[in-house]
């Protein structure tokens, strides 16, 4: 285990110099994530929702240490496997770091070395475990057990030190986080109209009708959040084109920006989950970049991708479509993009989900077809147009929650992004479906909060919930997962009503 700490602190220290992007533990994880079957994905993020990152990193590091561990007890009983262990293990992070987007030979350098030291270190611990152990019980003394103790005691002290500081220096954050601070984004050309107060209801618990940053869901391929300056930031248009077209930040910033407020979803999020959120956006209408670059015959898909891998599939008569907002955003509520949102930029289209539109640290917008490209997703079962299912969710009660008897609101969201939410009817146990009251939506681009007082009598209760949105479609009470087009089904909770 010692002798794998030190390849990955050896690693850490190199990519300081190489890339970033080249550090093994996080390649693997990438390759982990990209080799993983739709249903291990889908079973991930239910399982921990947005904590699906930190619970990869666990079984990453509990493997690490399993097979390290192994390869200690087979070094020093019958040697050199677990030397050829440690070469093997080294070998994979060297394929996963050339995996990654623009990698170069140059960014197998930090795991080679890395390699090389852990080779040394395992040799090194074991002779000296050897000198310790290997003769009889008598003769052994203090001073080879000191010396093999302190060796790994403080070859293992240098290497977590060396490692942590060398990943603070690869994630480059605070540096990011400082120039993104001392942005200031100008005044939009085209302003959201202001929020009429009588679209948020007075009611406890129900979702903010603008999601804080803080608390906006966070589903993307990237185990490194990219650490891009803005000043090094280029989006380019290319692909069946008539003029390809490269933009820089600053020059985005000059043009005359859009603001929008906009619901996005998560494709994997369950009836009644939260991989939803609602935002003021700022930014430049795609289609007119579109236009700039000029779109040839025949083209129907815009594949954008960015830094971490990732990339998505849109349909140009989605982003040219003058009634939608599609924007390449560089603010969301009013600060430039927090980094794990996509800064410098994204993509943010209304009515779709996020795995074919919303490409966050987006570099490239390649003008292409369907028959001749696919997303990130849709090569693992996912659809490949990805519109937005029309969902709604119940905020308030809670589910299992006790509450006294007498009125009760039953309150929370429905969405039907680009369409528009029509109206919302609640349920209790086998009763008559009942109109809730529908707040004033902002627009029909985001979510709308709603209400229903209900009369509680002793004894438990079930709750459901459907939407009908603007297009006359009422939610179907057939229970699908999200793949491979988003769940449907009605949010359902249980409540017991005290006497």
């Amino acid at each position: 285990m010692l002798s794998a700490l030190v390849v990955l602190a050896t690693a850490e220290v190199v990519a300081v110099f190489v890339s970033s992007s080249s550090s093994p533990f996080f390649a693997v994880g990438q390759l982990a994530i990209d080799l993983a079957p739709a249903w291990l994905k889908e079973s991930m993020i239910a399982l921990f929702g947005t904590g699906d990152k930190i619970a990869l990193f666990v079984i990453l590091a509990v493997v690490v240490i399993a097979f390290a561990a192994l390869a200690g007890v087979l070094e020093r009983r019958r040697p050199p496997l677990g030397v050829a262990i440690l070469i093997l293990f080294s070998a994979i992070a060297v394929i996963a770091v050339q995996t990654r987007p623009e990698a170069s030979a140059l960014w197998a350098f930090p795991t080679v070395l890395g390699m090389i030291a852990g080779v040394l270190v395992l040799r090194s611990g074991i002779r000296r475990l050897g000198a310790w152990l290997d003769v009889p019980e008598a003769a052994r003394s203090g001073m080879q057990r000191r010396q093999f103790l302190t060796f790994a005691g403080v070859t293992g002290a240098t290497a977590l030190i060396v490692a942590i500081g060398a990943r603070a220096m690869n994630a480059s954050t605070a540096a990011v986080t400082a120039i993104r601070q001392a942005i200031a984004l100008p005044a939009p050309t085209t302003a959201a109209p202001a929020i009429d107060p009588a679209t948020s209801l007075d009611v406890e618990g129900i979702s903010a009708l603008i999601t804080p940053n803080e608390q906006f869901y966070r589903i993307d391929v990237a185990l490194q959040v990219p650490q891009i300056n803005p000043d090094d930031w280029q989006l380019k248009i290319t692909g069946l084109v008539d003029n390809e077209v490269t933009i820089g930040y600053a020059e985005l910033l000059a043009l005359p920006l859009v603001e929008h407020v906009t619901t996005i979803a998560c494709v994997s999020n369950e009836v009644g989950g939260g991989l939803i959120g609602n935002a003021t956006w700022l930014g430049y209408p795609i289609r007119e970049l579109l236009a700039r670059a000029g779109i040839q015959s025949g083209a129907d898909m815009v594949l954008s991708s960015g830094p971490d891998g990732f990339s998505a599939g849109t349909p140009i008569e989605t982003l040219t479509d003058p009634n939608r907002q599609a924007l390449l955003a560089v603010g969301m509520n009013g600060e430039p993009l927090p980094t794990e949102h996509g800064f410098p930029a994204r993509m943010i289209v209304p009515g779709l989900f996020g795995y074919v539109s919303a490409t966050k640290w987006v570099t490239e917008m390649k003008v292409t077809r369907f028959a001749d490209a696919e997303g990130y997703w849709t090569p693992r079962g996912w659809d490949a147009l990805g519109p937005v299912v029309t969902e709604s969710r119940i905020d308030v009660p809670l589910s299992g929650q006790t509450v006294a008897s007498g009125t009760v609101a039953i309150a929370g969201v429905a969405w039907a992004p680009h369409t528009g939410i029509a109206g919302v009817e609640v349920r209790v146990d086998d009763g008559a479906w009942q109109q809730a009251t529908l707040a004033p939506g902002i627009s029909d681009d985001t979510w709308v909060q709603w209400v229903l007082q209900w009369p509680a009598s002793a004894g438990a209760h079930t709750i459901a919930v459907r939407a009908t949105d603007k297009s006359g479609y009422t939610q179907t009470d057939r229970q699908a997962p999200p793949a491979p087009s988003g769940a449907t089904g009605w949010d359902t909770i249980r409540v017991t009503v005290g006497s």
